[in-house]
């Protein structure tokens, strides 16, 4: 037993420098000076009378003794955040988390696997908002976006998947229409400069839709052949109701996970986005068996 009490700032201030690998980076997320962050560590060390980083380059390695001590701190944070969540007496209710996602995506694809998510018997509830674009995080907690859009610089972003796009058909009844979502406004312009695309769609009429959802279902409705994002439509494509027409191709776009405050910070955030990055790697193996190209463009 250690004869002098440490500060559990201490620890924390460790955890920061060894997540990020950098006292610099610390600092900033800690809105302290990175000399205040350096003196924490040093007297951490002096008082385990253990080194726990090697300095390489502009990062900060950790030792075998600091990694031991890593894993010690992710532990018991993780507990404590568990704790709090099931504290009842503070201001934020904490026994649910906010889901801003949008609306496509949120009924193909979210909403059917949050029946996974509930039996994992964590202590908060899943509540689920459907907007498009900006995010307004006075009355949410994490928002899924595609980077269509510039978010504030204070916004806490997380990368989860590429976007991949399939040309779609319903293999029974094709229609004469090619339906086009208006959700995205550059869309139809950016697929008319892909030769492949082009050729493919010559004799069809142009219809418009306000929400892929709307040409999903009136492509399973034999209204007309139309594009849709891979993820949105999983299971039309394993139930063969929808069919590719050619090779699906990543349009440039990816999926973000945002947050007003680090993910580490709130274990609810954590144990969410977990979830989620293992749930779309399922979807994302599943859809890696279409073969994708890269398209021509004029």
């Amino acid at each position: 037993m250690l004869k002098k009490r440490i500060s559990l700032n201490s620890f924390k201030f460790f955890y920061y420098v060894a997540m990020y690998e950098s006292a610099t980076i610390a600092s900033e997320k800690l809105s302290v000076t990175q000399g205040a962050v350096s003196r924490q560590i040093k007297n951490l060390e002096d008082t385990l009378n253990t080194s726990l980083f090697i300095r390489k380059g502009k990062n900060l390695e950790l030792t075998s003794e600091g990694v031991l001590l890593l894993n010690c701190c992710q532990n018991i944070f993780h507990e404590i955040d568990k704790c709090l969540i099931k504290l009842n007496n503070r201001e934020t209710d904490l026994n649910e988390l906010v889901i801003s996602c949008e609306s496509t995506l949120c009924m193909k694809w979210l909403i059917p696997r949050l029946k996974n998510f509930n039996e994992l018997k964590n202590p908060f509830k899943i509540k689920i908002l459907t907007e498009e674009k900006q995010v307004d995080f006075n009355h949410i907690d994490l928002a899924i976006r595609r980077d269509d859009f510039h978010w504030k610089e204070h916004i806490y972003s997380l990368k989860l998947m590429n976007e991949i796009m399939f040309f779609i058909q319903n293999p029974a009844h094709i229609g004469d229409n090619i339906l086009i979502s208006s959700s995205r406004p550059k869309f139809w312009a950016s697929l008319l400069k892909i030769n492949l695309i082009r050729d493919k769609i010559t004799n069809f009429h142009y219809k418009e839709l306000d929400h892929f959802s709307l040409c999903i279902e009136a492509c399973l409705s034999g209204l007309g052949i139309t594009f849709a994002s891979g993820y949105m439509i999983e299971n039309e494509l394993k139930n063969q109701k929808l069919e590719p027409i050619i090779a699906p191709f990543q349009d440039g776009s990816s999926y973000y996970l945002l947050s007003s405050s680090p993910f580490e910070e709130d274990y609810r955030k954590t144990v969410f986005k977990n979830w989620l990055i293992e749930e779309l790697h399922q979807t994302r193996k599943y859809l890696e068996k279409y073969e994708q190209v890269k398209m021509e463009i004029d």
